[in-house]
C-alpha cells in the first residue's frame, strides 16, 4: 500500500526555519506530483505548495511566495517544505499529499485533485 509519512515538525521561534519531509513508500514516487497542504483548527485546509511529477512545474499559495520552498528527491522517495521566516499563523498540521501523473495545473490547489495523504505534522510558530 502506498504510505505518505509526514516529519520534521515542532516548535519554533517567529522568524526562524524549519524543514519538513514526506517520506513516500509503496508508490512510483517519479511518476506522481506532490503538494503540501496546511489546516488551522477550525478552518478549512489549504495548499501551501506542489511539485510536478517533473519538478519544473512548482505552484505556490500566495503567502508561501518568497518564503517557503517546495522540493523533492526522486532517489529518496521524499519531498520537502522548507519553511523560512515563520509567522505565528504560519502554525498548523502540515500535510502532504500525492496524485499520480500531475503536474501542480488545474486543480492543483483542490483537495480532491489528491488521492493519497498523509497523517500531518504540527508545526508550532511562538511568539
Amino acid at each position: 500500500d502506498a504510505r505518505l509519512q509526514e516529519s520534521g515538525g515542532g516548535l519554533v521561534e517567529a522568524g526562524g526555519s524549519v524543514k519538513l519531509a514526506c517520506r513516500t513508500s509503496g508508490l512510483t514516487f517519479g511518476h506522481y506530483g506532490l503538494s503540501w497542504f496546511r489546516q488551522v483548527q477550525g478552518k478549512e485546509r489549504e495548499v501551501v505548495a506542489c511539485v510536478g511529477a517533473n519538478p519544473r512545474f512548482i505552484e505556490y499559495g500566495d503567502f508561501a511566495l518568497g518564503r517557503f520552498t517546495i522540493s523533492r528527491d526522486d532517489a529518496e522517495d521524499t519531498v520537502y517544505l522548507q519553511m523560512n521566516n515563520l509567522k505565528l499563523e504560519d502554525t498548523a498540521i502540515y500535510f502532504c499529499a500525492a496524485a499520480i501523473n500531475f503536474y501542480c495545473t488545474g486543480y492543483w490547489d483542490a483537495i480532491s485533485s489528491y488521492k493519497l495523504w498523509g497523517q500531518g505534522t504540527q508545526v508550532t510558530v511562538s511568539p
